[in-house]
């Protein structure tokens, strides 16, 4: 019992650790009013990345030798820790799965930075195309939130891309 009291205080170290990563990681971003699409990728690359570490970290054989001493001793703190283990895998399922949708703007995201107002149109169709498919096929980017920001980025890089045009032309 008293390995078991040890144990089961790591695991409640590990439960405070991970809740706080997992409310850190739904505040709300403060970013610049002029930021474009492109931050938007990293900044769910950085997440992706920050769970896939974390995923490993409980999969690791100290957590699973931890969590199986517990299993057997019929911890009462397994609720909690099966409960966080199942959202850090939804909140790094989400993460790729918004990495993989957003790579497919990629393409778009260096012509609307460097492209004159004029060519810059041409690729709009395409664009809102290929958005609209995230919409549509996306489980976790298909939010009125999600896509707010996005297309809020998109249309900051359009202004900026208009504005670096008529300060040099």
């Amino acid at each position: 019992t008293e390995v078991t009291e040890k144990l089961e205080e790591a695991v409640m170290v590990w439960i405070k650790q991970i809740r706080q990563v997992l409310v850190e990681s739904e505040q709300m971003r403060r970013e610049a009013d002029d930021i474009g699409p492109s931050a938007e990728l990293e900044h769910w690359k950085t997440r992706m990345s920050s769970f896939n570490s974390l995923l490993d970290e409980i999969k690791s054989s100290r957590v699973k030798k931890t969590i199986s001493i517990l299993q057997v001793a019929r911890s009462k703190t397994l609720k909690q820790w099966k409960e966080l283990d199942g959202n850090v895998t939804i909140a790094a399922n989400e993460a790729k799965d918004n990495v993989r949708y957003l790579y497919t703007l990629d393409k778009f995201f260096g012509p609307l930075a460097k492209a004159s107002p004029v060519t810059m149109v041409e690729h709009i169709p395409s664009l809102m195309n290929t958005v609209c498919m995230i919409y549509c096929t996306s489980p976790y980017y298909n939010t009125s939130e999600r896509m707010t920001s996005l297309l809020l980025k998109i249309t900051n890089q359009m202004i900026n891309t208009c504005k670096t045009y008529l300060c040099e032309g």
